[in-house]
């Protein structure tokens, strides 16, 4: 009997469906599970275990090198608490978006440490692996179809762009998942995956109503953050026929209505609507309701299947070697003048470095303090008294960039402006050199959305038993 298969027999009886507890571990793997929060969790008997392990949110430089964003101990130390957790009470581990972007380097780093820890610690279990790289001709035939769209300002998808990309993943929906646990799976690692997924799989599976389950997912896929104070502790989502009630194991955060509901703004364009490969997420009808001081319970969200599958592409392609210059000003005088003095320093910079930087760069100077966050349309009400510089540099090679954030930082440093009164120390350079490489840059090429005819041929399984 499969994992799923004990599940069913445990949860749906001729009398209907009991609750189903599903313990949210942590919120991105890799950077620390808070062991008191979790050995709570565990105590609660949860039904399965989930983990999300990623995110374009920490840019595109690791899908397109293949690093890991975490730390290599932090990832293997969190991924064994959770693999010895959820084996000692016989549950099932969902993990999605593996080593950070999901990619096949990104999971065959985290699937290495798997097998390790599994060795180590003599455990035994069926493992899915689920691959997310793109088939790259059924993506230029898309895009010849006109079957896809971006998301956002990114420029439409060319096949050009699909050519010159390191990594293109999709993200997979419930559908992968369950795949893997109908094959018996006991533990799934998946690559680049929707959040969601790793939490909706198994109780659509069993047949709950798929608006809350998939409502429940959106939730406690980032474990605390939804409560007062916000934390990374794990979190018990208690799901029924009719909703579901939120619980974070540490018992200093609270989950109040309005927390919980706040969370549906994470992430989303549009807090009422949450598109999935399979279907699209209503909460406009959710209602949040206090059970106590630390509980919430949520009820009222509606699924609505697609008549058309889709899947959000994700590809970062490499533009250049980054150097980047950091210094800060406190003379009033300069920090106003500071947008005139980079552009006079930039054309300055271009004409000294012409003979012995050849190949194009660019060069990209913010002003924290006056528009480094956002380029704002009118002039602050009161200028900063502090600013920081920051000048990024991208060429072809680590030389050049470094060659011309040297240069800049020099004539910046001495440049003239309006009112000053000293030649030299205008600019205070937080270390020594105040040039720093800072690797290989790259940019998201692919952020779109693909129509498919099927979603399984995209998204293939590979079964291990350890």
């Amino acid at each position: 009997m499969t994992a799923l298969d004990q599940l069913r027999a445990e949860l749906v009886t001729p009398q209907g469906r009991k609750p189903l507890r599903a313990l949210a571990a942590s919120g991105q793997l890799g950077y620390g599970v808070p062991d008191a929060a979790f050995q709570a969790g565990l105590a609660r008997q949860p039904h399965f275990i989930g983990c999300d392990m990623g995110s374009v949110d920490p840019g595109p430089f690791y899908l397109g090198s293949g690093e890991l964003a975490t730390s290599i101990e932090v990832t293997r130390s969190d991924l064994r608490k959770v693999l010895c957790g959820a084996r000692a009470i016989g549950v099932p581990l969902i993990i999605g978006t593996a080593g950070t972007a999901g990619a096949a380097p990104h999971l065959a780093q985290t699937l290495a440490m798997v097998r390790d820890i599994a060795q180590s610690e003599n455990l035994h279990f069926r493992l899915a692996s689920i691959s997310a790289d793109m088939p790259r001709d059924t993506l230029k035939a898309a895009v010849t179809a006109g079957r896809t769209r971006a998301l956002g300002a990114i420029a439409p998808l060319t096949t050009t762009d699909i050519d010159e990309a390191s990594h293109i993943v999709g993200q997979m929906g419930i559908e992968a998942f369950q795949r893997a646990l109908e094959a018996g799976a006991d533990v799934v690692i998946a690559g680049r995956a929707c959040d969601t997924a790793v939490f909706a799989a198994i109780p659509a599976a069993l047949g709950y109503p798929i608006g809350p389950a998939m409502h429940m997912a959106k939730i406690i896929e980032c474990c605390s953050i939804c409560t007062i104070p916000g934390g990374r502790d794990a979190l018990l989502g208690t799901l029924d026929d009719e909703g579901f009630t939120i619980d974070s194991m540490n018992p200093i955060r609270q989950a109040t209505p309005m927390s919980v509901a706040a969370h549906s703004l994470y992430e989303q364009g549009d807090p009422y609507r949450v598109y999935e490969p399979e279907g699209t997420l209503h909460t406009d009808g959710a209602q949040y309701t206090a059970i106590d001081d630390h509980r919430c319970r949520i009820s009222g969200a509606r699924w609505e299947p697609a008549t058309q599958f889709t899947v959000k592409i994700e590809g970062a392609t490499q533009v250049g070697e980054r150097a980047v210059l950091l210094a800060g000003c406190g003379d009033p005088r300069a920090i106003a003048a500071m947008p005139e003095i980079l552009t006079a320093v930039e054309a300055i910079v271009r004409e000294l470095v012409a003979g012995s930087v050849s190949a194009p760069f660019q060069i990209y100077p913010k002003v924290y303090g006056i528009d480094g966050v956002i380029n704002w349309p009118t002039p602050a009400l009161q200028q900063s008294r502090e600013a920081f510089v920051m000048v990024e540099v991208i060429a072809a090679t680590r030389a050049d960039a470094k060659s011309v954030a040297t240069v800049f930082k020099q004539y910046l440093l001495h440049h003239g402006f309006p009112g000053r009164i000293s030649t030299g120390g205008n600019l205070a350079f937080p270390f020594t050199p105040p040039e720093v490489i800072a690797g290989t840059a790259y940019r998201f090429s692919a952020y779109h959305v693909v129509e498919v005819d099927a979603l399984a041929p995209l998204f293939p399984i590979h079964i291990e038993d350890l």
